[in-house]
């Protein structure tokens, strides 16, 4: 066993990593399908979204030809809402809120009919917003994520100036570096974040992070106001022996790498384990099997009915060929000459049901071991803490505790998973809308701190 790279020949990674849902490859095709909605009046599916979009209008706007409408539709609720296309877990919204599924019949293929407009408008740059007459006023974003690009982009058509601090050197945040590479390429989430940057009146400052290139105060004195969308982004460790070895990676620096270096770059085991069930670990145990790895094992506390992905995800990791090892979790990492060997779980059963409403997984006292070169951590992630005690922000244990959209310190506004711990893009895209709101109610009011 050893982990390596370039396991892979580039057709082999070209295929392995092309578009798991294609779009429609003809007009003709993308009528059919929209022509089946039944226009619902107040229609779950639009209820269903966390930004809104008005799914039978955009729907019907295809069917007419007017697509350049349709994407209007799109944008006005969800700037992103090409990118959320391909990465929301639609089945468990709008899709899964179809009327079609009470009829046991295919839901509409919403999502495949919201690319169809939104990705000709970000590849033809389709100017489809005009900025209003700029106000004087400026407004600072920390965070050129789904929620920061959401703000920023909300208050620029209403004429604020917004200037956006980023830690990496892309825009995009989880879009750009933390979703597997087979559902929104590098490049599409490059052309995404230029065509929002496109309307004209933001600007991006990149590799400055918040507390160590800048302040805080000093943001708060330059600016009218501020909006903090920085996420979250720190691996939670598995705290068990051996988790030191060579070959032990976070899920969340395995994607950032795919991205960041592209897929012959990043070595891989192979025989993989992938510590845990939510979107982040299907993604790390679906890429790492398209890498090359021969054998990849999701190891999962609890049983598929309380695992936080959804059913859509888990068959895409068991089509690639992933195990799946339930009931199971990390005791200890055992290793040769600082290099994993083995993965010693324990075996659970499920208890009482905990805070979550999930049954809390109990230690039966049995083990398992996996034969494994590589174990990939994705048992959640943490915020910020430290960077968030450096300032005066009210948090809990680094998420921040906001009233409506506002922080304790006046004029400083938050939101997405910096203060929710961690939700889905479009979650994100809606606080960013929201916080934006609220800005623009707060400076249009000349209520400088």
């Amino acid at each position: 066993m050893a982990i390596l790279d370039h396991r892979l020949t580039d057709k082999e990674y070209a295929q392995n990593f092309s578009d798991i849902h294609p779009p429609f490859e003809t007009r003709d095709a993308a009528l059919v399908e929209a022509n089946r909605c039944l226009f619902c009046y107040d229609a779950p599916c639009t209820k269903s979204c966390p930004t809104g979009i008005n799914v039978p209008k955009f729907i019907k706007q295809i069917t007419t030809d007017n697509l350049k409408g349709s994407a209007y539709t799109i944008f006005q609720q969800n700037i992103m809402g090409g990118g959320c296309s391909k990465v929301c877990p639609v089945e468990k919204l709008c899709e899964g809120a179809c009327v079609y599924n009470l009829m046991e019949e295919k839901p509409i293929a919403i999502a495949k009919l919201q690319r169809y407009p939104t990705e000709k408008a970000i590849a033809e740059k389709w100017p489809l917003f005009t900025r209003k007459p700029s106000t004087g006023k400026k407004v600072a974003v920390v965070g050129a994520g789904p929620a920061g690009l959401s703000c920023a982009h909300l208050l620029s058509r209403e004429g604020i100036d917004v200037t956006i601090y980023e830690k990496e050197n892309k825009g995009g945040g989880l879009m750009t570096y933390g979703i597997a590479a087979y559902k929104v390429t590098p490049a599409f989430c490059e052309d995404e974040v230029g065509y929002i940057l496109s309307l004209g009146g933001i600007t991006i400052k990149y590799g400055m992070e918040l507390s160590r290139d800048i302040q805080l105060e000093q943001l708060r004195k330059n600016y009218d106001a501020v909006y903090l969308g920085f996420g979250v982004g720190l691996a939670r460790q598995l705290e068990i022996p051996g988790e030191e070895l060579q070959g032990v990676v976070d899920a969340i620096g395995f994607i950032y790498t795919i991205r960041a270096n592209g897929y012959p770059a990043v070595p891989v085991g192979d025989k993989v384990a992938v510590i845990g069930m939510g979107m982040t670990a299907i993604d790390a145990a679906t890429q790492a099997r398209r890498l090359g790895a021969k054998e990849v094992t999701l190891v999962y506390r609890r049983t598929q009915e309380e695992m936080p992905c959804t059913e859509t995800e888990l068959e895409i990791a068991r089509l690639d060929g992933c195990k799946v090892l339930w009931l199971a979790a990390p005791k200890e990492i055992l290793g040769e000459e600082g290099q994993v060997r083995q993965l010693v779980c324990s075996v659970m059963q499920l208890g009482i049901a905990d805070g979550s409403g999930r049954r809390y997984p109990v230690d039966t006292g049995e083990t398992v071991t996996l034969e494994v070169d590589m174990v990939i951590k994705a048992a959640g992630q943490m915020p910020y803490e430290a960077l968030v005690n450096a300032t005066s922000l009210t948090n809990d244990r680094g998420r921040l505790v906001i009233t409506g959209n506002t922080t304790n310190l006046p004029g400083v506004f938050a939101g997405g998973d910096c203060v929710n711990g961690g939700k889905e893009v479009v979650d994100a895209v809606q606080a960013g809308k929201d916080g934006g709101a609220a800005i623009l109610n707060y400076v249009m009011n000349n209520q400088r701190h």
